[in-house]
């Protein structure tokens, strides 16, 4: 599995000489840099290891004036070298550049202290405790120190066999089916057009494949991929990877955006987070302040709004949302960096890049936010629901930024306990908080109530007008109304709903009125007569109990009648192969009128099917 290897350290303290002792590769790349003899923009080089595998090595700027350099290229690192020079010990930038390392929760590295050539060991002794002392509350208190030098090469192949273990020891970059390159370098090569590259994460890329670059919102596809200078078909999460892409011009793209598969990652512009000032910051962090957002290869300026603080004191969480300047392409559990522009200020991971602006200090938001936090699938997943709407299946995916599989596993988990509601299939899926389901219960239960109260002899609502009513996305309104009917919410009832309490109740004088009305067809039951007539109202009840059919306006035949008039067509055409209208009406010894009402019926009902003249079965 591929790997990568980030440096990091104060200016000068021979981050890229080391580099270059252990690959071979300059990674200073820029006439600037080598005339400086400082890197000023991100360096790349790879080691192979003595098992074979090749990592990849980002070289960052250690000068201050550089480190939104040095953030473009942290991101996604496997294993840090944290870079410290003998002859200086622990510097400004050192202490920076680790804490950048702590807020990324960056927990692989080594601390490497270069140019062991130039003391003697009692200052090597003595900067090897400074070091102990400064990183024994960070994520790399743990660490190797090792004691190296370029120039003289000692001890470089204990470091190369330190390395080789660590990675034996890391967990593979995850591969959730949604590839992201951040981009960290846009430039073109004659022939070949534009190239951009960056650690790929979260997928794999493949050549010939169609993307989307956000927030650009520019779509190509690859022409091509290297990793290492090696032409490849694929690139694996994890990989240090350069995509030449097809008819796009370097100036619609910049660092920052994101190159992913079409469709789903979208950008932002308001970020839910849960931030941690530094305990090194020199001032508490308030309301509305103004920062610099790092995260990945993006940088924005942007607003801190604080939801459960009115400030935030050095070593501090709190929960925040971050309103950007410009939007950037994120997903849930990114990690950034907020900087002021002389220093690091602090960072976090981002709990919603799709979030709303909230009321500071509501309970319910703060409830969600620590959902979100916990980081459990289905706490994710419930702090991704809305109270008041539901949420398609696609939308959750790209959201949630969880694998498919474990989505899946989890809304199961979650129905069978009652905390969500599913409609729908497969991937065409619509899902609701148990607050949204109650709510459209409600919504629907109250609609039914309201309209027996107002037709109380009719059967039901019609299934189309319920759906003009209630809200709830057309398409996803069968699988809703099959679900409300399992829960006893509501009946079907041919095509029309009723609540499951719902009972006709007739006055005696509205049921001798159906009587008659019943006795009157069957007197002539294929031809009644056009004068038999009954309030609309109590045609509707007896339709709904199938005493009688309507086969059109003013044609109506008892239920008898009918099922004898469609048993002796069928009987017929089996026999002659089809009937006409003029056959019917001579059969049954009725006019024209009733002879063609039924059969217009028929043809409806998909019992038979009019050919020429006549008619057949279907």
């Amino acid at each position: 599995m591929p790997f990568v290897l980030g440096t990091a350290g104060h200016v000068d303290h021979g981050k890229s000489l080391l580099v270059k002792a252990l690959t071979g590769i300059d990674p200073d790349r820029l006439r600037e840099e080598k005339e400086r003899g400082m890197t000023i923009d991100l360096g790349f080089a790879w080691l192979k290891l003595p098992g074979g595998r090749e990592v990849s090595i980002v070289d960052v700027p250690g000068h201050e004036r550089f480190i939104k350099n040095m953030l473009a290229g942290v991101g996604g690192i496997d294993l840090a070298l944290l870079i410290i020079a003998a002859d200086e010990g622990v510097m400004p930038q050192t202490r920076e550049h680790l804490a950048i390392l702590d807020l990324l929760g960056v927990k692989n590295g080594i601390v490497v202290i270069t140019k062991k050539d130039l003391v003697d060991s009692e200052m090597l002794e003595l900067v090897t405790l400074d070091i102990e002392e400064t990183i024994k509350s960070t994520t790399l208190a743990k660490s190797q120190i090792i004691p190296v030098s370029a120039m003289t090469g000692e001890n470089l192949p204990t470091l190369i066999t330190a390395i080789d273990s660590m990675l034996d020891k890391t967990a593979p970059k995850r591969d959730i089916g949604k590839p992201r390159l951040p981009i960290d370098r846009i430039f073109t090569i004659a022939g070949f057009g534009t190239i951009v590259t960056g650690t790929l994460i979260d997928g794999c890329l493949s050549k010939g494949q169609e993307v989307e670059i956000v927030p650009s919102s520019v779509k190509t596809h690859i022409r091509g991929l290297q990793t290492h200078k090696q032409i490849s078909d694929t690139a694996a999460p994890g990989s240090r990877v350069a995509a030449n892409l097809a008819n796009i011009a370097t100036d619609q793209i910049s660092r920052g955006d994101v190159l992913t598969t079409p469709g789903w990652l979208k950008d932002s512009r308001t970020l839910d987070v849960k931030l941690r000032l530094l305990s090194s910051a020199p001032r508490v962090l308030e309301h509305n302040t103004q920062v610099t957002l790092h995260t990945g290869a993006a940088e924005s300026q942007a607003k801190v709004r604080l939801l459960d603080a009115s400030e935030v004191k050095p070593g501090d969480s709190a929960f925040a949302q971050l309103v950007l300047d410009t939007p950037i392409a994120a997903v849930k559990d990114d990690l950034f960096i907020i900087r002021s522009p002389q220093e690091t200020l602090g960072g976090g991971q981002i709990l919603d890049p799709q979030a709303k602006r909230h009321r500071r200090f509501q309970a319910s938001t703060i409830e969600r936010l620590s959902a979100r936090d916990e980081g459990s699938a289905e706490s994710v997943i419930l702090a991704s629901l809305d109270a008041q709407k539901p949420i398609e299946l696609s939308k959750l995916v790209a959201t949630s930024n969880l694998p498919a599989k474990e989505i899946e596993t989890s809304i199961q988990l979650l129905a069978e306990r009652k905390d969500i509601t599913i409609l729908g299939e497969k991937n065409e899926r619509l899902i609701y908080s148990a607050q949204a389901w109650a709510a459209l219960r409600q919504s629907v239960g109250q609609t039914l109530q309201n309209f027996h109260r107002d037709y109380p002899l009719r059967q039901g609502m019609p299934k189309e007008e319920l759906k003009d009513k209630i809200k709830a996305p057309a398409k996803f309104f069968d699988s809703a109304v099959k679900q409300l009917s399992s829960e006893s919410v509501l009946a079907e009832s041919g095509p029309t709903v009723h609540l499951t309490s719902h009972q006709i109740k007739l006055t005696p004088e509205q049921q001798k009125k159906i009587d008659a009305y019943i006795k009157a067809l069957s007197i002539n039951p294929f031809s009644p007569p056009p004068e038999t007539t009954i309030e609309p109202e109590l045609l509707s009840i007896v339709i709904g109990q199938k005493r009688v059919v309507k086969v059109a306006d003013n044609v109506v035949f008892t239920i008898d009648a009918y099922d004898k008039m469609v048993q002796k067509i069928i009987d017929h055409i089996k026999i002659h192969k089809q009937i006409t209208v003029a056959e019917v009406r001579d059969k049954f010894s009725t006019s024209r009128k009733y002879a063609l009402a039924l059969m217009e019926y028929l043809d409806n009902q998909k019992i038979t099917r009019r050919v020429g003249d006549g008619r057949v079965l279907r």
